[in-house]
């Protein structure tokens, strides 16, 4: 079929655009009366042409789309016919297109005159194939204006022309699953996977099930899970092998606790790994009383593998005290041994290279508590401090730095404040390792007459509470009866004022013992101080 359009108003000769319904100038109504809207002729996509004198007839439309012109009604896509006009069963059939389920074109786009007709009934009919793409637009009913222009619709209208407000016509078989965008609270109809929707999902939520398919699997059995994602495998390079998070080290944050005695270890907050170690331990002496050992060691970071140095001398001098102590030897005499065993550990990580620079090296403090005795060991700037239970008592530091600033002071050159605030400060003069200086290991031993805590540690905690009256403020009042709290709130002080460092810190309750009764067995070994708020002095 053809379709005429007028070129200019018959009322006042004004030129017309295509598609105009109405006269620009005097508003002539060009478009035909209500009645001749029954005999509906469809149209073809038209291209983008100038304004010119009207072709005298349009092409005929494909096949395709002359078999749907005998079943479109007046109203377009989806608008069933006014009452009277002719049409076919296949009445009311959705626009091609996206939007070719009725229910998922909330935009109207068409007559309002024909929204209000109701529907008719109707019947699947299969989609004929090609269908018109929105690249090239149709135009129902009589001409009118696209407001949108030849490109992509609008998103919510159906197509290129009128919406199916009303006609709701059933989809077509051939169009595949359903499209739906009004699910929940549409009709009853089933949801893509085959699940009516409202009913129960058999499967549950997705997100409460185990992980799609892709997914990182679980970690293997007996491996270890990433502490960031909880789903990869930690490979044994440390990282995981999902998200690629770096795993924390196992000597990143070590705690332990014997009853009598308790330790923590902690990375800090600036250095990428814990170059300090600790070793705790408890033995019986011959007598039967009970003995307890504390080691720290802080690895020198300037020197190669720190860590493995400071994990040596710990084990090694730890070992040698559990050795000695049983056999009942002295304790000041077995903490000497027990540094000299530490240095030959950290000696045997150096290079087979005679001259080897920059070999392992770590600093080393211990404490026995053994028989109403305190006995304290060390090389390097690792400290020992008294603590006691009594806070109106003073509080003492036990040891004597092998450091510059200890040097400054010692020699009258500087005060202490001035020395420590020094650059130089902490350039050790006394380490373990095989470049040492010629080893001398201090020793001092102690007879405090009443209960405390004896708090051993390296500089990384120190440096946050370097003098013995700080030391005490921040131990907990009831750091005797909770050694591994009061640890833990030492570490915690150093993490809060910044974690410069690494921060190892062991907790050894101290508790006087009963005199003796007349003809038991006397301790062996040289009289200590008999008070311990006395700044203890090595001895070598």
């Amino acid at each position: 079929m053809s379709m005429h359009r007028l070129s200019g108003c018959p009322s006042c000769a004004e030129p017309l655009e295509e598609g105009d319904r109405f006269c620009g100038l005097c508003g002539y109504a060009l478009t035909p009366s209500p009645a001749a809207a029954s005999t509906d002729h469809p149209t073809v996509p038209i291209p983008p042409a100038p304004s010119a004198p009207p072709a005298p007839a349009a092409p005929a439309p494909p096949a395709a789309v002359a078999a749907r012109a005998q079943a479109a009604p007046a109203g377009g896509y989806g608008i069933p016919s006014p009452a009277g006009s002719q049409s076919s069963p296949g009445a009311g059939e959705p626009a091609p297109g996206w939007g070719s389920v009725a229910a998922a074109a909330p935009t109207l786009v068409g007559d309002p005159a024909d929204w209000a007709t109701a529907p008719a009934q109707h019947q699947p009919e299969p989609e004929p194939d090609p269908r018109p793409s929105p690249a090239e637009p149709s135009y129902p009913g009589a001409p009118r204006e696209n407001p949108y222009g030849t490109g992509t619709p609008p998103e919510g209208a159906s197509s290129w022309g009128a919406a199916d407000p009303a006609g709701r016509g059933a989809p077509d078989p051939a169009d595949g699953p359903e499209t739906r965008h009004d699910r929940p609270g549409g009709d009853a109809g089933a949801s893509p996977d085959g699940t009516p929707w409202g009913a129960e999902n058999p499967y549950g939520n997705a997100y409460d099930s185990a992980p799609q398919a892709g997914a990182a699997p679980g970690a293997a059995p007996g491996g270890k899970t990433c502490v960031a994602c909880r789903a990869g495998h930690v490979d044994t390079d440390g990282y995981c092998e999902h998200c690629g998070h770096a795993q924390p080290r196992e000597r990143d944050h070590v705690e332990e606790e014997l009853g009598s005695v308790a330790a923590v270890s902690d990375r800090g907050l600036r250095h990428h790994r814990n170059e300090d170690s600790f070793a705790v331990s408890a033995t019986a002496l011959p007598d039967g009383s009970a003995a307890t050992v504390a080691i720290v060691c802080d690895g020198v970071s300037s020197a190669s593998r720190p860590d493995e140095a400071s994990a040596a001398a710990a084990g090694a001098a730890n070992e040698a005290l559990l050795e000695a102590l049983p056999r009942g030897a002295h304790p000041q005499e077995a903490m000497h041994e027990a540094i000299l065993a530490a240095a030959a550990a950290v000696d045997a990580l150096a290079p087979e290279v005679p001259g080897a620079q920059n070999a392992p090296a770590c600093t080393l403090v211990g404490a026995v508590v053994s028989g109403g005795l305190l006995t304290i060991g060390w090389v390097g700037d690792s400290r020992a401090y008294w603590v006691p239970d009594d806070r109106a008592a003073l509080p003492r530091r036990l040891t004597e730095d092998d450091s510059w600033a200890a040097q400054m002071v010692a020699a009258g050159l500087m005060g202490e404040a001035e020395a420590y605030a020094d650059v130089r400060a902490h350039a050790i003069t006394g380490w373990l390792g095989a470049d040492a200086y010629d080893l001398e290991p201090h020793t001092a031993i102690f007879k405090p007459d009443h209960p405390g805590v004896v708090v051993v540690c390296t500089d990384g905690l120190w440096n946050y509470a370097e003098s013995a009256r700080e030391m005490a403020q921040v131990l907990p009042a009831d750091a005797a009866v909770r050694p591994l709290h009061s640890a833990q709130v030492l570490v915690g002080h150093a993490l809060d004022g910044g974690g410069h460092d690494n921060i190892t810190v062991a907790v050894v309750p101290f508790a006087t013992q009963p005199e003796r009764e007349p003809g038991a067995a006397a301790g062996a070994g040289p009289a200590a101080p008999p008070e311990p708020e006395v700044e203890a002095r090595p001895q070598v």
